[in-house]
């Protein structure tokens, strides 16, 4: 067997049975636990989100974000190309039925991300002057010793391969793809100006990443969502249709005209759950990372907007994106200029080309820049805290050159292997973050109770 096939024999067997089990497992484990804390707190999250929403909030410093820009840094990298590339590519591998069970994984991942924030913000600490937190600290704190330590340690070199080398790589190549399709610019120089663009952003800190994504965020949103939404009032006879297959297709997958030939309800299930962590990120340990440093009264706080994450990147973002693509009679189409069926970005533009004509396949590659982008800046900032905890601040300049060099090689190479190796080590980082979230369940119920948890020493 060669390399490739070693790494997809062992992503499909993670990913096909251990993740499968442990991701769907821990947030029914922990909905229960906390009394469905994603339904009984939801309310609250919307108006701590909603309440005072300002594209202008206070500045970020050395002591840590507003409670929105935490949220919007967690968003930039949450609403990326798993919600274009990756919607298009489960429904394209799994069916319309995939949807119902991102659907699924993502309502019982809210208890899961409200675990992760509120730990995070339990155990974040100081290093340099600096706040900083995510799951190395909640790890080292659910397992003392030497096995905490290198649980902790295997999390961030994890994390720093799978988001800011690997997955970056991804995001950059997704633009590249796009924008050779609407307007026939070589990938190349797409690549270099997005690197540069955002080496610029690396280069400012918290400070300007927090600034960056707290605008950047709900422009982006609001302007895919309307455009979204524009498709559908064109395909308004086939939406219905559209949310039929969703829900008939997650339990028959060939129930239907329209559905994927060979798929099974596990493989639905499979891309709808991969694809669906891949989007919102919860379990993955990812976003605890910004909501570590969000300045709030009590963790309970926090977790309570990080759900609302979950919400609008699955349940809003992806949702409409899925019911264009169905709607549009796109799944299991044929490219012409390949000879294959459609999947990922050019299912996605061939869907908004259908509604909008040459226009569709623009305004996916305008969004894809914003949305990848502002994933590139997410995901270079929770490497970058991972960077600190194992080398100290001295060593975040050499990070930001390699991630730059990274985003900029991303987009011009075939990257199947590339994102095989981000889907693999996707994988490995949510071991250890579940690890540890299963042991502190007692914590976690503790703060969903109304107890602050704010008890921890601090260092």
């Amino acid at each position: 067997m060669d390399f490739y096939s070693i790494i997809k024999a062992a992503s499909d067997f993670l990913w096909d049975y251990i993740l499968l089990i442990l991701l769907c497992g821990s947030g029914i484990w922990f909905s229960i636990r906390t009394g469905f804390i994603q339904v009984r707190n939801f309310g609250k999250g919307m108006k701590q989100v909603f309440g005072n929403l300002s594209l202008k909030g206070e500045t970020a410093g050395a002591d840590g974000m507003s409670s929105f820009q935490a949220l919007t840094t967690a968003i930039a990298a949450q609403v990326g190309t798993g919600n274009i590339a990756g919607c298009a590519t489960a429904i394209a591998s799994g069916g319309p039925g995939a949807i119902f069970w991102m659907w699924v994984s993502a309502f019982f991942g809210m208890s899961t991300m409200f675990g992760e924030a509120v730990l995070a913000q339990k155990y974040k600490t100081t290093i340099d002057g600096e706040v900083t937190g995510g799951p190395i600290y909640y790890i080292r704190a659910a397992f003392q010793g030497g096995f905490g330590k290198f649980l902790a340690g295997f999390f961030s070199v994890a994390i720093i391969l799978a988001l800011g080398f690997m997955g970056n790589m991804v995001q950059s190549n997704s633009i590249g793809t796009a924008f050779k399709t609407a307007f026939g610019v070589s990938p190349v120089i797409i690549g270099v100006i997005v690197a540069l663009l955002a080496g610029f952003v690396f280069m400012g800190g918290v400070q300007r990443i927090a600034s960056v994504t707290e605008k950047l965020v709900p422009l982006m949103a609001a302007f895919y969502i309307l455009g979204c939404i524009a498709v559908l009032v064109i395909n308004h006879n086939t939406v219905l249709l559209a949310l039929q297959q969703i829900f008939v297709m997650a339990f028959q997958p060939q129930a239907m005209a329209g559905g994927v030939v060979g798929v099974t309800v596990k493989e639905a299930m499979r891309f709808g759950v991969a694809r669906g962590l891949f989007s919102n990120e919860a379990g993955m340990g990812s976003t605890p990372h910004a909501h570590a440093i969000a300045k709030v009264n009590k963790p309970e706080e926090q977790g309570n907007v990080a759900m609302v994450g979950v919400f609008i990147d699955t349940f809003v973002v992806l949702t409409l994106n899925a019911l264009v693509i169905i709607s549009s009679g796109v799944v299991g189409t044929i490219d012409p200029a390949t000879g294959e069926a459609r999947t990922g970005v050019v299912m996605a533009q061939y869907a908004f080309e259908k509604a909008f004509g040459g226009f569709g396949s623009i305004f996916v590659a305008v969004c894809l820049l914003f949305f990848a982008f502002s994933t590139i800046v997410g995901w270079y900032f929770f490497g970058e805290s991972n960077i600190k905890a194992l080398f100290g601040k001295r060593a975040v300049k050499i990070y930001a050159a390699l991630v730059v060099v990274f985003v900029a090689l991303g987009s011009a190479l075939k990257v199947d292997i590339v994102w095989l190796m981000a889907d693999f080590f996707n994988g490995l980082m949510v071991l250890p973050n579940l690890i540890a979230l299963l042991a502190l369940t007692g914590t976690i119920v503790k703060i969903s109770r109304g107890q602050d948890g704010l008890e921890r020493l601090r260092k």
